[in-house]
């Protein structure tokens, strides 16, 4: 999902490692320090552990290796791991559903008969008869590693383009399968990335986008530019793919390309990193003549288009509605003074989060204070009436298309395992398709949601999960979730993982912070760029929160996040590591520095900034992970997790974040890389794999928080 500043001199840790004979301690594997030193404006930064950089040198893989063999000694000698393991395997045995979709004359939906590494693809002419397998992942790849990364059939049904990914990269492979037969044809498509696949009406061929092919050894790690939007028409080889749009002049632009329903159009969104701002291009598709003409070129704001009739789009938007709103524009008169506004934007904690066009009505999806209710409106914004839920949630997936009589959704909360349910719009009801049977018992536990202050006195929400009946005495071992970026909305989700954390006697916090989209733009803005500093006090005021209301105690409170979050747990830690007694930081972007120099980095600079800059140096310097840790300083217990395959947030962020934190730590209390084989940033992990780590991040919690049975 680039920096610099001046006088003064930071230089990071040179010694070889923290090795010590201290009773309880820990001997790492050397780090070997290298003179590498560069000027930010004037301020030098040394980067001793430049060489992990390079994820394929026998340097970095010997080290790794030694990494490892540590970690999984110090895991394979805590008594619990095992009786966790067993544990974990039971509770996500249970048959898993995702939400129907019509497909011609078929349906389509996801299965897991629980144990399965990869949900497997069914069809079915009804949903009262049990499907056949049409697409099963887990006959791709022997350790069920290769996961469907993309997934659209043509208008008709007839045929699938569908897209895997190997090891968990970000790296696609689009192939073509008959619906009737299951047979592929011989279409490939590679070095795809980033993208879906839009079909013609006809269904003779679709639009993608993919990069230019990497240099050879420069897979995971080559910077991701000149995304393109391609043709492939169907029964030809790739080599005689059409561009449809390029802009070499602007090789950081990202693209994504839709058809609308009625086949008449091609619209293409076009954005600049991660920010949700992006331009929208149309082409009539009937006029072969026709080329990509501008519609909304103001690059201002958010523009989402949910359907059209004819010229008349209707598009989701945060311009001049920060909470966004829906509006119908007409293509030949798009100017903001000809919009009408169909559905408003809502109150203060109201927050627009999607509409679809289904059943020939608007189904809009609001957000409030973190959790959704779905509505349903007229195609002039007439309120009609509210689907009810189950309970406070999320609706994880929404499927349908305008002419159909029906619409799939699932929901999910914390305690509520995701459920899929029907629902008809000519009676009104709502039946569950399939609803899994979890080897626990959810009425013995509660989520309850709380409000606290962050450092400026902003209202911070957070919720709590635990079993019914907990004191409230400080002993409860806590679990604090966050991630705080990219518009990115933490909502209730129900985990198979999290269940076993509450059954140990925890308590599992998810905080709602700046950074995020829970209540729209403003939201985000107030969390990223110069601001990012609001997102770590807003997560250590939800530890002090904890603390302060007796909920638990510091050693008894572990902080994790993953990606961006992985960031929030760094950034953390380093800032305040008095406050944690364990930390768990997956994946994280630790080099704040760097990051824009690997993959898809440059794209986050929407929310970070850039070293290449001097204002990006001056704030980045401040809060980066990396370059935040100081000697002499006791640290919590902390586990880094990353895995070798990861393209998106490269391992060398972790790698260098591990290196120096175990040269630094001056306290007993573990420092441990958990270094993943045959996986990636986590979208497509075999569930052997994600089970098996969060059997590790359960023991080493049970380990370093002393949590009895």
């Amino acid at each position: 999902m680039t920096h610099r500043l001046i006088a003064l001199v930071v230089v990071l840790p040179t010694v070889v490692a923290a090795q010590s004979s201290t009773p309880g301690r820990l001997s790492y594997p050397p780090a070997k320090s290298v003179d590498v030193v560069e000027d930010y404006f004037g301020t030098r930064i040394a980067d001793p552990y430049r060489w992990l950089e390079n994820p394929d040198s026998p340097d970095t893989k010997a080290w790794v290796e030694a990494q490892n063999k540590v970690t999984f000694g110090f895991l394979g000698a805590i008594p619990a791991r095992d009786r966790i393991r067993s544990r974990l395997k039971d509770l996500w045995n249970y048959e898993r559903y995702g939400a129907p979709q019509r497909a011609g004359k078929s349906y389509v939906y996801s299965h897991n008969n629980g144990l399965q590494n990869q949900s497997v693809l069914f069809k079915t002419p009804s949903l009262d008869r049990n499907g056949n397998v049409l697409l099963d992942p887990n006959t791709l790849s022997e350790k069920g590693t290769v996961a469907l990364s993309g997934l659209e059939f043509s208008d008709d049904g007839r045929v699938l383009a569908y897209a895997t990914s190997a090891s968990g990269s970000d790296w696609m492979e689009w192939k073509v399968r008959e619906v009737e037969t299951g047979r592929d044809r011989p279409d490939l498509v590679k070095w795809s990335k980033f993208s879906g696949a839009a079909w013609l009406k006809d269904g003779s061929g679709f639009f993608y986008c993919r990069y230019p092919e990497p240099k050879p050894g420069h897979l995971l790690d080559a910077v991701n530019e000149n995304h393109t939007l391609y043709f492939h028409r169907i029964g030809t080889p790739q080599n005689q793919d059409r561009v449809v749009y390029a802009r070499p002049d602007k090789p950081d632009w990202l693209f994504e390309s839709q058809v609308t329903e009625d086949g008449r159009w091609l619209v293409v969104s076009q954005f600049e990193g991660t920010e949700p701002k992006n331009r929208v291009f149309v082409k009539e598709l009937s006029t072969p003549s026709a080329t990509l003409e501008p519609f909304l070129d103001l690059f201002d704001a958010e523009y989402s288009v949910v359907g059209n009739d004819a010229d008349l789009f209707y598009i989701a938007t945060d311009a001049g509605a920060p909470r966004k709103r829906l509006v119908a524009i007409n293509r030949r008169r798009p100017e903001r003074a000809g919009w009408k506004t169909l559905i408003p934007e809502g109150s203060g904690r109201d927050v627009l989060a999607s509409v679809s066009m289904i059943g020939n009505r608007f189904i809009a999806i609001w957000r409030t204070d973190a959790h959704e209710v779905m509505k349903i409106y007229g195609l002039d914004g007439t309120f009609q009436k509210e689907i009810p839920l189950p309970g406070l949630g999320t609706i994880a997936a929404l499927s349908g298309k305008r002419r159909d009589a029906e619409a799939f959704f699932t929901f999910t909360s914390f305690t509520f395992p995701t459920t899929a349910y029907r629902y008809d719009f000519a009676s009104g009801e709502t039946k569950v398709f399939r609803q899994p049977k979890v080897a626990f018992r959810p009425e013995d536990y509660e989520t309850v949601q709380v409000f606290y202050r962050s450092k400026d006195g902003t209202r911070i929400p957070m919720f709590l999960t635990s079993r019914k009946g907990m004191k409230r005495d400080g002993r409860n071992p806590t679990l604090l979730y966050g991630y705080g970026g990219f518009d990115i909305s933490l909502t209730p989700t129900f985990s198979p993982g999290n269940v076993a954390w509450l059954e140990m006697g925890g308590i599992y916090a998810v905080a709602n912070l700046r950074g995020g989209g829970e209540y729209g733009r403003e939201w985000h803005d107030a969390g990223r760029l110069k601001n990012k500093q609001n997102v770590f006090d807003d997560f250590i005021a939800a530890a002090e929160y904890l603390i302060a209301e007796q909920y638990t105690s510091t050693p008894k409170l572990a902080i994790n996040g993953g990606s961006n979050g992985g960031l929030l747990v760094g950034a953390c830690v380093t800032q305040r590591p008095d406050l944690f007694g364990a930390a768990v930081a997956q994946v994280g972007v630790m080099d704040m520095l760097r990051f824009h120099k690997f993959t898809i980095g440059k794209a986050w600079a929407s929310d970070y900034g850039s070293a290449d800059t001097k204002e990006g140096f001056d704030t980045l310097i401040k809060y980066s992970p990396l370059h935040n840790i100081k000697r002499g300083v006791k640290y919590p217990a902390t586990l880094v997790i990353t895995a070798d395959h990861d393209d998106r947030v490269v391992p060398a962020h972790s790698h260098k974040f591990t290196a120096t934190l175990q040269a630094a730590q001056a306290g007993d209390a573990p420092i441990l890389a958990r270094i993943e084989t045959e996986a990636g940033h986590g979208a497509g992990t075999a569930l052997d794999k994600t089970r098996e780590e969060r059997t590790d991040i359960w023991a080493f919690l049970a380990q370093v928080l002393q949590i009895r049975d």
